[in-house]
């Protein structure tokens, strides 16, 4: 009979721990949603008018508030299928067998673009909000202001609230990092060290700043503030006009990655007609939300800056080039 298990129920624990170890994003990572539909689930938003003078002579001051169900629909729909020939099975000792095929898939693949959906939907969040974005050259920071401008930018708008409960993080990129290194107005150790999450850690170069976390990302192709995931060969890549993340930062209380991995289903050989080997299908639906407050429902946890600079995928710069 044909093997149909889901395999993503069998290994979820160690799909998930790949996750945990390998991406930036690992502190708003939630498994913690309540589905309604198959892709949907709800939040609720409440608001509620403040007090009003007590009138002695008597009568209370009504007040009102407004509650909203508010879904939220998981977007980021991906697929992927691997042929595993047989005879690659049997001459490798099973090296290339469909869990190896996963987690090397997942490692190189699934968790950079988890990075990278990240990133962009949380600059896009931060873009639209006023107050809580700004443009700066990368040749504009120095070690002489980095410092300077990273408080800046933790301190936008009411990010100091988040900053009070210490639930912000900051990521920047290697030059910023850098630039904080040699920085004579940071005296604290920027050093590799361990963000720890349910006892699983992010290890990278990290240092602190007001007590909130700055991080760098190392892996620069996944920090721009919009991506096209409908690349020819696969996987994603900056979207043309894009702009690379200088500084983005938001709250794990506000901001969430979702990750619901429908289905990694295996067909051994002869169980399906694409060829002579074991067939590995993996479909996976994510997505990225940050809610607004519990005040006055707007959002307040996220901020960005990005370079001043576009990027041009190298292809249509080469067809201008070809035009002149």
């Amino acid at each position: 009979m044909p093997n149909q298990l889901n395999y993503a129920e069998r290994w979820a624990p160690s799909l998930l721990e790949i996750y945990m170890q390998e991406t930036l994003i690992s502190p708003f990572i939630t498994t913690n949603v309540n589905w309604i539909g198959a892709k949907t689930f709800h939040f609720t938003q409440m608001s509620t008018s403040g007090y009003k003078s007590h009138n002695r002579n008597g009568g209370w001051n009504r007040g009102s508030y407004i509650q909203t169900d508010v879904p939220f629909t998981v977007t980021h729909d991906r697929d992927v299928e691997f042929l595993i020939d047989k005879m690659e099975v049997d001459e490798t000792n099973a090296t290339a067998s469909m869990q190896n095929v996963s987690s090397v898939f997942t490692r190189t693949q699934a968790v950079p673009e988890a990075n990278a959906l990240f990133f962009s939907k949380v600059a896009q969040t931060a873009l639209k909000q006023e107050g809580y974005h700004s443009s700066t050259a990368l040749s504009a920071w120095t070690k002489a202001n980095a410092y300077s401008k990273l408080k800046t930018i933790i301190g936008m708008g009411k990010l100091r609230r988040y900053k009070a409960k210490g639930a912000l993080i900051t990521y920047v990129c290697s030059e910023i990092m850098d630039l904080l290194e040699q920085s004579s107005e940071l005296q604290r150790k920027i050093e590799v060290t361990q963000i720890a999450e349910g006892g699983i850690g992010i290890e990278t170069r990290v240092t602190s700043i007001d007590n909130v976390p700055v991080m760098e990302v190392i892996d620069d192709e996944v920090f721009y503030d919009a991506f096209n995931f409908d690349s020819d060969d696969g996987g994603f890549e900056p979207a043309n006009g894009a702009h690379r993340i200088n500084v983005l930062v938001a709250s794990p209380l506000t901001t969430k990655f979702v990750p619901k991995v429908n289905s990694i289903y295996y067909f051994a050989p002869g169980a399906h007609t694409e060829g002579d080997g074991y067939l590995y299908q993996n479909r996976s639906f994510s997505d990225v939300f940050t809610f607004p407050n519990g005040k006055n429902n707007k959002i307040d946890s996220v901020a960005v800056d990005v370079d001043t600079t576009a990027y041009t995928a190298p292809a249509e710069a080469a067809g201008e080039d070809d035009g002149e």
